[in-house]
């Protein structure tokens, strides 16, 4: 759904992320975190929550959320105060979640992306550290449930924003645009199926100009895909039950991929029912800002950062380099092609076109694509030099990917591709074209353009496709005195 309106309201929605943070042991123990392990097997007596313990703060983990406040041009807090979040639940061995509230690491900070051609951003509110909780494993065919403890105190970071976006269409580029930037600076591999990359979205609908509607939140999205279609069902069911009558109550709820339905699993608990208060055991995180200039020294190229110089270098349009920066390796391509073959725009416009086609038809990523950026700027430079059609390209873009050749101009030689450059065997077909087409020529001289392009397709068909089109349309324009 991407119109603001639907059925006279307005969609309003914001959204929770987590990201499992990359460091090599959790957040408060030296347990390991790598994933697949045998239940209960990376459960430290820190995260068993057994008497005598203390937590203790993994560095690599604070140090992966000044990476993203600075990705998102946030303030990093020089001083942060780590909570207790007080809940009961069997994977949570501690009875509560070490967290931050009142002051989080992260503060402030906008994303920025395109949807479609249009530039939006979301603002965030923050971006907090926290543990993860462990997981209740069901076996029903035995109907006995276990708790696995291997998650429990893995390094998240959650980030939060303001309910900014008005559609599905607008949540899920946002989403993706998080998700390009945590894996870009590598602090979360991202995976979604595994739960490194978790978002829960809050919904809601209201008049046009009214308060903020009562929201529900939608729990634990693992896919871009299953994320729209959660989101749209749940905007036509706020609104159905709206229309009826009835009230929306504040809920959490879980998406069936199976019957494209959202259910409530729970009431939605406020930050009250939590009982918050600073965790005693942990002192106050301190971030001085020679430690943030650290950081920020040894970071890579941000995208945004990234895109910027591709417009200032290349002299690309920004909608070109912002899609070229979606990953580093898509980046990384365009610039070697650009470089080899000196035809920047050519370069990206073929990269945006037919190589990400081919990229999602055969669903390979684009480090295994069989025409790297060598091969693209090859053929690139025979089309800006006129040895071959854009339409001769295509055909050797397919020999090169079928695995046919090897060498642009192998390929070019053995299909017999070339343009036809020679004036004077081009004058001789148009002259030919002209004298058999009495007709187009007259209605073209009447100011009928229609005509014109009549001519030049028979004088394409004349070389057998083989004549330059640009050289076709000035010659013949010429010979009718155009």
């Amino acid at each position: 759904m991407s119109a603001k309106l639907i059925q006279g309201y307005e969609v309003v929605i914001g959204f929770e992320t987590h990201a499992q943070l990359s460091t090599q042991s959790k957040i408060f123990s030296r347990a390991p975190t790598a994933f697949g392990a045998e239940p209960n097997t990376q459960a430290s007596p820190v995260d068993l929550a057994l008497p005598g313990t203390l937590p203790v703060m993994n560095k690599g983990a604070v140090e992966r959320a000044i990476e993203f406040g600075l990705a998102v041009n946030a303030h990093i807090a020089p001083r942060s105060i780590f909570a207790r979040k007080n809940y009961f639940y069997p994977d949570l061995p501690k009875g509560y979640q070490i967290s931050q509230y009142e002051i989080p690491v992260v503060q402030g900070g906008v994303v920025e992306f395109y949807l479609g051609d249009e530039k939006r951003s979301v603002r965030l509110v923050r971006a907090h550290l926290e543990e993860d909780a462990g997981k209740s494993l069901h076996e029903d065919f035995i109907g006995q449930s276990g708790i696995d403890l291997n998650r429990a105190g893995t390094p998240l970071l959650e980030i939060v924003t303001e309910p900014d976006m008005r559609s599905s269409d607008e949540a899920v580029a946002y989403a993706k645009e998080l998700h390009k930037i945590v894996t870009w600076i590598g602090i979360c591999d991202g995976n979604m199926q595994e739960g490194s990359f978790r978002c829960d979205a809050n919904v809601s609908v209201r008049k046009p100009g009214a308060p903020l509607g009562t929201r529900r939140e939608i729990k634990n999205l693992n896919s871009f895909k299953f994320m729209q279609q959660a989101i749209d069902y749940e905007i036509r069911w706020q609104i159905e039950e709206i229309e009826d009558g009835r009230a929306i109550q504040q809920a959490t709820v879980l998406f069936d991929p199976d019957t494209g339905e959202t259910r409530a699993m729970r009431t939605k608990e406020d930050a009250a029912d939590y009982r918050y208060f600073p965790d005693p055991d942990l002192p106050p995180l301190v971030v001085a800002p020679e430690w943030v200039e650290r950081v920020r020294s040894e970071m890579a190229e941000l995208p945004r950062v990234m895109a910027a110089r591709f417009v200032k270098d290349y002299g690309l349009p920004e909608y070109d380099a912002t899609t070229l920066t979606q990953s580093k390796a898509m980046a990384a391509y365009f610039e070697t092609a650009a470089k080899a073959s000196g035809q920047a725009k050519l370069a990206s416009n073929w990269i945006m076109g037919e190589l990400s086609r081919r990229i999602n038809v055969g669903e390979v990523s684009i480090d295994e694509a069989p025409v790297g950026p060598a091969k693209l700027a090859a053929l690139i430079k025979r089309i800006a030099d006129g040895t071959i059609s854009n339409n001769a390209a295509k055909q050797v873009f397919d020999a090169l990917w079928g695995g046919e050749g090897t060498e642009v101009d192998a390929i070019i030689e053995a299909q017999g591709l070339k343009q036809m450059n020679d004036a004077g065997a081009l004058e001789k077909i148009i002259d030919e074209v002209i004298a058999a087409n009495p007709d187009n020529v007259a209605q073209f001289k009447a100011g009928k353009d229609k005509a014109f392009n009549a001519l030049v397709g028979q004088a394409m068909k004349a070389s057998k496709g083989k004549a330059n089109p640009a050289q076709v349309n000035e010659m013949l324009r010429k010979k009718l005195g155009a």
